[in-house]
């Protein structure tokens, strides 16, 4: 039976919403909406469309700001209801085998499991560290490539592979309420892209798990060890041809190479050995968030003359729901991403001593020792919360 009759089926539905459960994957509202529409069949049309064949309903192109930069995030949405259908879809393609060495969007591992493996490795901290990062992965896919892996990969379902060809072959979307034409590669944002994401890349996958050399991909991000730097630098080599092959380019200001007892960076993390901390390139993102938003404050207080502490409560506001997010605990945050995998707490007092110079700035748009006027317990009955606090008791939960 092909897997989209299971699309229609209520078992299906039922055993996705009880992952979603198990796995605290929505806050109550969505949760909520999604028990309704399972309840109320409003599936089946958007089912029915996808197993009879007929044409899909466009997507629609979005432009998001990248904090920062003047470039611009393309991602593609369907309506509600049809995503909905392709998430359960998603759900179901965990069947089948996803290529080793690749952590992204797996069902029972991810980037803490990519950092856990890699650290596995015997001397690895005596090894040379190279990794790369690919420029817009997800849209810049090549789809009569993919469509031959699919072809191989879904072999035992033809019409599910139709589906897929139905959908990725179809250059057309919705941009301001017009119809356009343009490649759109796997279209980021869709529910599928992460499984068409992780296959793509399989040869290369394939090609170092086979030998035995640590490595690991995340998506776009790529890491792999050698033991000597020629060594390195071949697989530099053998990285850029394969990617030439499959149309895809490399991001050279995320291309990095570190020499054994330096600090390697993955997924956010620096490296040390076997200590792990943020990385270089987390805390100057993050400095850089905490320093624009408390410069836009700044000049919203003396606009509307509002108070400092009123302007400081917004800011912590800010990140405590970027660190915490206690409202949505599914929310995923800097707690969920960093607190499993750090065993040093150097990164993140800088972080809280950062956020608390900035909440201070707030004052007179200075920084000096007047500053200090605003003591941390004044900061603590705004609602500051420490990331160093947090994380140790973070780690006595889990003893």
């Amino acid at each position: 039976m092909t897997l989209l009759k299971e699309l229609s089926q209520p078992e299906s539905w039922q055993a996705y919403l009880t992952y979603k459960k198990e796995k605290g994957h929505l806050p109550l509202v969505p949760l909520k909406a999604l028990e309704d529409f399972i309840q109320n069949k409003e599936y089946l049309d958007s089912a029915k469309i996808i197993q009879s064949g007929s044409p899909l309903m466009l997507p629609k192109k979005i432009l998001l700001n990248k904090i920062g930069s003047n470039k611009k995030r393309v991602v593609y949405q369907y309506p509600e209801d049809f995503s909905r259908v392709l998430k359960l879809l998603s759900f179901l393609l965990h069947r089948y085998p996803q290529p080793k060495g690749c952590y992204s969007f797996a069902k029972d591992s991810g980037a803490h499991s990519a950092i856990r493996d890699l650290l596995r490795h015997p001397g690895l901290n005596k090894m040379v560290a190279y990794k790369v990062d690919i420029h817009n992965y997800f849209n810049s896919i090549d789809i009569p490539i993919l469509l031959e892996i699919l072809q191989d990969v879904l072999r035992d379902d033809l019409l599910l592979y139709q589906f897929f060809e139905r959908m990725l072959s179809s250059q057309q979307a919705l941009y301001q309420d017009e119809i356009i034409e343009e490649p759109k590669g796997i279209m980021a944002g869709t529910p599928t892209a992460p499984f068409l994401a992780n296959l793509y890349l399989r040869e290369l996958d394939d090609l170092f798990v086979k030998e035995g050399i640590p490595y690991a991909r995340y998506s776009d991000d790529i890491i792999v060890f050698a033991k000597t730097l020629n060594e390195s630098i071949r697989q530099q080599q053998l990285i850029a041809q394969i990617l030439d092959q499959y149309h895809l380019t490399i991001n050279p200001d995320k291309e990095v190479r570190t020499l054994p007892g330096e600090t390697w960076s993955f997924l956010g993390m620096g490296v040390t050995g076997t200590s792990i901390d943020l990385s270089k390139a987390t805390k100057d993102k993050l400095k850089g968030k905490i320093r624009r938003k408390a410069r836009s404050l700044y000049r919203w207080k003396l606009r509307k003359k509002a108070s400092t502490a009123q302007v400081q409560r917004v800011l912590i506001r800010t990140f405590n729901k970027k660190f915490f997010s206690q409202s949505d605990p599914t929310q995923l945050t800097w707690s969920r991403w960093f607190f499993p995998l750090l065993t040093k707490d150097d990164g993140l007092r800088e972080m809280d001593h950062y956020l608390q110079q900035y909440c201070r700035y707030l004052k007179d748009g200075h920084f000096h020792k007047k500053s200090y006027d605003t003591s941390y317990k004044d900061l603590k009955e705004l609602n500051y919360q420490s990331l160093v606090h947090a994380f140790f008791e973070y780690q006595k939960e889990r003893k």
